[in-house]
């Protein structure tokens, strides 16, 4: 089942999101974080995927409706979130929903999702796991030296934002301070996981990073 929903953040304002619901009672959650273009039909259709999974998930619409296929306007829209208010407020808002009758939930993105559930990692204290897909946030932003939690990253080696010198630096400090973490590269380029973009969609590194992931959450949730 699907559908889109209104949760509250911590602050108390309405949020919007896309819900899809597994199939009988699961008590395992996963937050969708949207890449730059914004809560468009590709990052609806991979929260159905979790469903099919069995895992609740919950998309929230980072940019209040806006969705774009034009990198010059999805570059702006990204400019102009403020990522640490939507972290701990949209992006904990809906753990807390997802979390309020019960269970565990996971936070896991693409791109500027990816860097989001890096940031989450360290700001919401009710995830119990995260999923980055090639995102990297500002260290100004969020030390991953104080994530505590179980955490997989997936990157890839053709990749001119997280570059795999700025990846060797996440891995350098996820070891050095023992951050549980699993971190994997793929011969791909950035975007991999998007089957909407044929220039970029990787088949089998998707294949692989999804299969992955599952196994991930589900022994961490």
């Amino acid at each position: 089942m699907f559908e889109t929903i209104a949760y509250q953040t911590p602050n108390g304002q309405d949020v919007s999101g896309y819900l899809a619901r597994a199939a009988g009672n699961s008590t395992k959650s996963i937050v969708v974080i949207q890449e730059w273009w914004g809560l468009n039909d590709q990052i609806r259709g991979v929260a159905d995927r979790f469903a099919a999974a069995g895992f609740n998930a919950l998309a929230p619409d980072l940019y209040n409706g806006r969705v774009t296929e034009n990198a010059d306007e999805a570059g702006h829209m990204m400019d102009g979130l403020d990522w640490v208010g939507a972290t701990e407020q949209d992006l904990r808002g809906a753990v807390q929903h997802l979390k309020s009758s019960g269970g565990t939930a996971a936070v896991m993105g693409f791109c500027m999702g990816g860097a989001l559930t890096i940031l989450g990692a360290v700001k919401i204290p009710e995830m119990d796991a995260g999923v980055c897909f090639y995102g990297i946030p500002p260290e100004q932003a969020a030390d991953p030296q104080q994530i505590t939690i179980p955490l997989q990253c997936h990157f890839a080696n053709q990749d001119d934002w997280c570059t795999p010198a700025t990846v060797d630096g996440l891995e350098k400090k996820l070891k050095e301070a023992n951050i549980p973490h699993q971190l994997y590269r793929y011969e791909a380029a950035h975007g991999f996981f998007n089957e909407q973009s044929e220039e970029i969609y990787n088949a089998q590194a998707t294949r692989q990073s999804w299969d992955r992931m599952l196994t991930f959450l589900r022994a961490n949730l």
